[in-house]
């Protein structure tokens, strides 16, 4: 499944991702953490820039772009403690980081596949999510609402993929949006509902690990089905 520079650079970035969580909540580290988190996706685009050239110009620059905005989204969020307003800027690098991912998705869109069934799964989902942050929200309520939106059309598009490209980066690239999904959820119940016991791990480790399983799947697409 995985080249042995596949597991090498993996190896490497589950320690960036250790580094991250351990400097997290200890401020005589913040300096290390500030450098840890935006180096968690900087690793993922930095490998993907390295071996995407067989991928199409399209699907490649596109991906980049996602990536580039998921950093952007990870050094605001950096300093929400300081201004409210990094976390709207934050939550602006991230929908265009989502939106960039559902063009590269549907690229290889299967029109014989329908989502019907699992549109409705991710319905039930989001709207039991809302009910939490219904009446917390304020003035991010139409944001907030927007953003659920773009991540569930991500999901969607990440699902609509089977049967258009080799089931291996199929799994590995829905897996990486359901974890997405996941993430950007326990962020929102513990920013708008209330806060979560180990939240701040729960969150990076399965944002970390959605970023991976999204790269490392596009960079699966042209092995054979």
């Amino acid at each position: 499944m995985l080249s042995q520079t596949e597991k090498h650079f993996s190896l490497l970035f589950a320690i960036i991702v250790c580094i991250e969580l351990l400097t997290g909540s200890i401020t005589a580290l913040n300096t290390i953490h500030y450098i840890a988190k935006p180096a968690i996706v900087i690793s993922l685009l930095v490998w993907f820039i390295r071996h995407s050239k067989t991928l199409s110009k399209t699907i490649r620059r596109t991906t980049i772009l996602a990536l580039i905005f998921s950093v952007l989204g990870d050094i605001f969020l950096l300093f929400v403690a300081q201004s409210p307003h990094f976390f709207t800027s934050g939550l602006v690098a991230f929908l265009t980081a989502h939106i960039m991912y559902i063009l590269v998705f549907l690229k290889h869109r299967n029109p014989q596949k329908s989502a019907i069934s699992f549109v409705v799964l991710l319905l039930v989902y989001a709207v039991s999510v809302f009910y939490f942050l219904n009446g917390n929200l304020g003035a991010m309520l139409i944001p907030v609402i927007i953003y659920m939106l773009v991540i569930l059309i991500m999901a969607t598009t990440a699902y609509l993929r089977k049967g258009k490209v080799n089931l291996l980066s199929y799994g590995l690239v829905f897996l990486g949006a359901l974890f997405f999904l996941v993430s950007d959820s326990i962020l929102a119940i513990n920013k708008f509902y209330k806060p979560l016991a180990y939240s701040n791990y729960t969150i990076m480790f399965t944002y970390a690990l959605a970023q991976y399983l999204i790269v490392i799947g596009l960079l699966k697409l042209n092995e054979s089905r």
